[in-house]
């Protein structure tokens, strides 16, 4: 191996050098896979149950609304208490909540109660292990590595992402009990693996908690241009932009692929994604980070309007892939900053908004192209989307001239 090659090696896996990450990432990977797991099987189970698509709608506001609802409490929490505490006993229920499920089924079914009580319980759980995990890599790697640390976090998740669905749909074809117990198993893993990192040095809160520090992440994040800047331009590009909701109807009507067609369809933006994630591993952006960033949202966009009006199926999909693919950059850029600009002291409630800003724009953004298909088309409201979601990138590179100056994902310049 020549120097250089060794070099690029150690650049590419420099995050993990630091055993306590490599626990953490591994903990990620497997208590996402466990979660896509549990979706695919509680969605299919609900809808053996019911046969009523709305009570597939409630699976996911069920599991979202405690987010919104606690976003006060999980900031503060993960700022006041030890985040590697939090994350373990997070996927710790989570784990129970998995063998309740299971336990249920053993039993026997009729009804969807038992189901949706399980997942609000979950929907917490993971309303505090979002905010917990997410500021406690900034804890584990040394700054000049948290952006290595970024892109392999992702693409811990979108591996999850694109395998879990599919083995969650495996196991549930064998029985709804194995899908739930092998999803036990994983939290479990994930459980003792968050358990194990060692305790990282961090400022521990030391102010009584009241309502003004319950408040100090929305402060915070109006206060500093650069974090606003970066979370409401994942909002609103999200939010027009949504288009995965509609992926059934591009699969039987427009492109008339079939059950097969819509699960390479949800698999292609993953699949762009994860490439791009390995990539930003070894490739990191040295340089006009902000720049790279409103760019790459704004192709996003474009990609977006590519699939709408494709009526052909390999370009729908490569235009899914590519949008997964400029998503990510984008992504990994702002995220980044949001965890560097944001002092460890309220890192943690900056990053409770932030999941419910994500969240709502995902849930939003669906509800959005649903209802605007239903008003003016399928593929108006497409395209509508993607050319909106240009705009916003060019609306906020002109409102936020401070983060399309930033050059380097190193924290404060």
């Amino acid at each position: 191996m020549t120097p250089d090659a060794a070099t690029t090696t150690d650049r590419r896996y420099a995050a993990f050098r630091y055993g306590a990450f490599m626990r953490f990432w591994a903990a990620r990977f497997l208590a996402t896979l466990a979660t896509q797991i549990v979706s695919v099987a509680v969605g299919w189970q609900v809808y053996d149950l019911t046969r009523d698509p709305f009570d597939l709608g409630l699976v996911g506001i069920i599991q979202f609304l405690p987010s919104l609802l606690l976003v006060l409490v999980t900031g503060a929490a993960s700022d006041r208490f030890g985040r590697r505490l939090i994350m373990g006993l997070s996927t710790g229920v989570e784990a129970l909540c998995a063998l309740a499920l299971l336990l249920f089924t053993l039993r026997g079914l009729t009804g969807v109660g038992p189901i949706f009580a399980v997942l609000a319980v979950f929907g917490v759980a993971r309303a505090f292990l979002g905010p917990a995990a997410a500021s406690l890599v900034a804890n584990l790697v040394p700054k000049e590595d948290f952006a290595n640390a970024v892109a392999w976090n992702s693409s811990a998740w979108q591996t999850a992402t694109i395998v879990g669905p599919v083995a969650g749909g495996l196991l549930y074809g064998l029985s709804a009990e194995a899908a739930y117990g092998i999803a036990a198993v994983l939290m479990t893993a994930a459980t003792l693996l968050a358990f194990s990192i060692p305790r990282p040095a961090r400022r521990d809160a030391t102010d009584k908690p009241n309502l003004e520090t319950l408040f100090a992440g929305f402060r915070y994040i109006w206060r500093e241009r650069v974090v606003l800047g970066a979370i409401s331009l994942d909002l609103f590009a999200v939010l027009l932009s949504g288009a995965v909701a509609l992926l059934p109807v591009y699969a039987r009507d427009i492109l008339e692929l079939g059950p097969w067609g819509l699960g390479l369809l949800r698999a292609a933006p993953g699949i762009g994604a994860l490439a791009v994630a390995v990539w930003l591993t070894g490739h990191p952006i040295r340089d006009h980070a902000g720049i790279v960033m409103f760019a790459f949202v704004a192709l996003f966009g474009v990609f977006t309007v590519v699939f709408g009006v494709s009526t052909v199926p390999w370009l729908s999909i490569l235009a899914l892939a590519m949008l997964g693919a400029t998503d990510m950059i984008s992504v990994y850029v702002r995220e980044t900053l949001i965890q560097l600009w944001t002092p460890d002291e309220v890192r943690g409630r900056v990053n409770a908004v932030n999941m419910v800003f994500v969240g709502a724009s995902n849930e939003l953004g669906e509800f959005r192209a649903g209802t605007m298909a239903a008003l003016i088309g399928t593929v108006p409201a497409v395209v509508f989307g993607g050319v909106g979601a240009v705009a916003v990138a060019g609306l906020w590179a002109v409102l936020f001239p401070q983060l399309r100056r930033i050059r380097h994902l190193q924290g404060r310049e």
